[in-house]
């Protein structure tokens, strides 16, 4: 069995569906259900005996611990964190408190278990720490993408508590010798994303017939990585990396945030298109937010050339997918919308754990 934290947020949802869509190993996923945890993009896998949820925080050290002698991972992929860089800049001691003291708990629960077990167990346990190109820092326009040797240099609260976490990790395997690696991962888009981030949101207000706000002059630029993809970058991660090594996960698609939200408005003329007019005429620019990073751009050539990945899909393919994805799957987003998503009671999802 192997432990995923985080499994009912975007990514972690994204890859528990995809593990157990090739692989009969169990899973048992952990996630306190906060409001971006959404149990109910899961619900198929609700009766499926290779999936186990435990509505539990992994800062929780005797939950933890009862938990890994209960089921007894092999490994731990780690998900689970705040994510959202506004929320963060309005409310960080949440960002410490989950990403920082969360990772710490959750990394010294792993220690003690690990230590315990025989040596051919040890010798195949892995944690997998996921993190975010953010802990870089920005680029200028013309500096090179960031890789695994690049300086840390945070600039937002949620972008310090990750580096915090990240250079926990790090201490846990060189202090202790607790075989951890960590990846590090451009921007994420797909399906089931909480539509507080960029391509979910405008896809929301664009059908709704509402402002797509862009930040600034829409000039910012990220790398952007279709989920799936980074879900199988993980598999590979945690198959075959080395120990103690960092992979920085990317998907060779640099767009500025305007062109994004063009792309966007294309795609919804060609699929759903207004009564008159193109979504374009929705976009408006509005004040920056503090501290906004200019550029974000990785290098990805350590997991190509170690481990043989790369990525499946470009930018138009799977953004094609998704906006694909939201139009067809507009339930899911009105539950969010109107808070619905909320009605899963842990009580009820507790005793599968």
């Amino acid at each position: 069995m192997i432990f995923v934290t985080g499994g009912a947020g975007f990514i972690g949802a994204n890859f528990v569906i995809d593990w157990l869509a090739h692989h009969d190993e169990p899973i048992l996923n952990i996630d306190k259900l906060t409001y971006a945890g959404n149990y109910g993009t899961l619900q198929a896998l609700h009766d499926d005996p290779r999936h186990v949820f435990a509505c539990r925080d992994i800062g929780d050290r005797a939950a933890m611990s009862a938990i890994f002698e209960q089921y007894r991972p092999r490994a731990v992929v780690h998900f689970a964190a705040e994510s959202h860089v506004d929320r963060s800049i309005d409310r960080p001691r949440e960002f410490i408190d989950a990403n920082v003291t969360g990772t710490g708990e959750l990394l010294d629960v792993a220690r003690l278990y690990w230590e315990r077990l025989s040596d051919a167990e040890r010798n195949s346990f892995r944690f997998l720490h996921v993190s975010t190109d953010e802990v870089y820092g920005s680029l200028s326009a013309n500096d090179a993408a960031f890789t695994e040797t690049t300086p840390y240099a945070p600039n937002s609260p949620y972008a310090a508590s990750k580096a915090s976490s990240d250079h926990i990790v790090r201490a846990y395997h060189h202090t202790y010798g607790l075989p951890t690696l960590t990846t590090n991962c451009s921007n994420n888009y797909g399906p089931y994303q909480f539509p507080e981030k960029l391509i979910p949101l405008m896809i929301q207000r664009a059908l709704s017939g509402d402002a797509l706000p862009v930040y600034g002059d829409g000039r910012n630029v990220r790398d952007w990585l279709y989920v799936r993809d980074h879900c199988d970058a993980i598999r590979t991660v945690l198959a075959r990396g080395t120990p103690g090594e960092t992979y920085n996960i990317g998907g060779n698609n640099e767009k500025t945030n305007v062109e994004v939200v063009h792309f966007i408005c294309d795609l919804l003329d060609a699929i759903k298109p207004r009564e008159s007019g193109s979504y374009r005429e929705q976009i408006a620019f509005v004040t920056d937010r503090k501290g906004h990073d200019r550029r974000y751009a990785i290098d990805a050539t350590k997991l190509r050339r170690e481990l043989g990945w790369v990525p499946r899909e470009t930018f138009a393919s799977g953004l094609s997918m998704t906006v694909q994805w939201y139009v067809e799957n507009g339930a899911w987003l009105e539950e969010i919308r109107s808070g619905a998503y909320r009605r899963w009671n842990p009580e009820s999802i507790l005793k599968r754990a």
